[in-house]
């Protein structure tokens, strides 16, 4: 790893293992990115977040585990309101949920209700695992629980790589869950690295879903398999919507594809087998404001008069899960 990478970002057993799977060109690149992105002198909130991982109880004697759909930081118990105060500076806490000692991190998504609807679609015994926009990286640890061999998890927003800081360093050794600050463009466009890829809650965040899917189609060892969850509209045709402004308050919503459409989309982009797992209505017990996550959620982006529509006036959040395989020849 170049010299800029700070102490805190410990990726060599990932690069390790992309250099022993031959690919140094892409093991030199998350390097080089890693190094560029996580150099910011400038950013205070950055400088804040490293401060609290110093303030974090020692690893030694402490251990992370699942449990309970729950990702575990266990051991001795500590002064818990100055640990409280340590883990909030990380707020918001979307993806969990995760207990530290004695403390419970409520997160906005219950993501353990996700990974329940999706864990049996694929098989992921000694698997290695892309997941992109990964978050704070609680899917990468159910992952590990589910067999994966390792699990190189991509997100461009720091505040999530911190949160998985948090918990990463009472990861046992040798370390398996990785998270970078990436997103899919900075995939090679024929990686063949993986043998699973993950991508949740991002397809309908990208100007161009077809260029995300080759992304995925490309990061895959050919036979790998797609595990894709995404906004679906509910349209029998293949069709799809394209909000005019915002989507249940969100900007950067740009294409929501009925179920027929994103196979269509899927089958394009060089995969086959598809099968729908999982389609379920998004809810407010699902994804709602928390002591640890005390912004807007759901409840606020729905119609207050009829919460099947978004306060825009336009189909609530219906989320799928597909899964695919690649192609083993195009």
């Amino acid at each position: 790893m170049p010299d800029r990478i700070p102490a805190w970002f410990d990726r060599r057993p990932l690069d390790e293992w992309l250099r022993s799977r031959g690919h140094d060109a892409f093991a030199d690149s998350v390097a080089e990115t890693c190094a560029r992105r996580l150099h910011q002198p400038t950013n205070g909130d950055l400088k804040r977040w490293v401060r609290n991982l110093d303030a974090l109880p020692p690893a030694e004697g402490r251990q992370l585990e699942c449990r309970d759909g729950r990702v575990a930081v266990v051991g001795p118990a500590v002064q818990s309101t100055a640990l409280r105060e340590t883990l909030m500076a990380f707020h918001p806490w979307r993806k969990g949920p995760f207990d530290f000692l004695d403390l419970t991190i409520d997160t906005e998504w219950r993501s353990d209700w996700k990974w329940d609807r999706i864990a049996h679609a694929v098989d992921l015994s000694d698997k290695s695992v892309l997941d992109v926009g990964c978050g704070n990286g609680y899917y990468g640890w159910r992952m590990l629980e589910a067999g994966a061999s390792i699990v190189m998890g991509i997100d461009p927003i720091l505040r999530f790589l911190l949160q998985f800081e948090v918990f990463n360093r009472y990861q046992a050794k040798p370390r398996r869950n990785f998270v970078v600050p990436m997103v899919d463009t900075d995939l090679p466009e024929k990686l063949q690295a993986f043998d699973v890829v993950f991508s949740a809650g991002v397809l309908y965040h990208r100007t161009s879903p077809i260029d995300h899917l080759r992304s995925l189609a490309g990061a895959l060892v050919p036979g790998g398999e797609l595990v894709l969850e995404t906004l679906i509209i509910d349209d029998d045709q293949p069709n799809v919507l394209v909000p005019e402004d915002r989507y249940a308050q969100m900007r950067n919503v740009w294409f929501i594809p009925s179920l027929a459409m994103l196979c269509r989309w899927i089958r394009r982009t060089g995969f086959e087998d598809i099968q729908t797992v999982d389609i379920t209505a998004t809810n407010t017990s699902e994804q709602r404001s928390t002591d640890w996550m005390t912004f807007q959620s759901l409840t606020d982006f729905l119609d207050p008069d009829d919460p099947s529509k978004t306060v825009e006036g336009y189909p609530g959040p219906i989320r799928a899960t597909v899964v695919a395989k690649k192609k083993k020849a195009e």
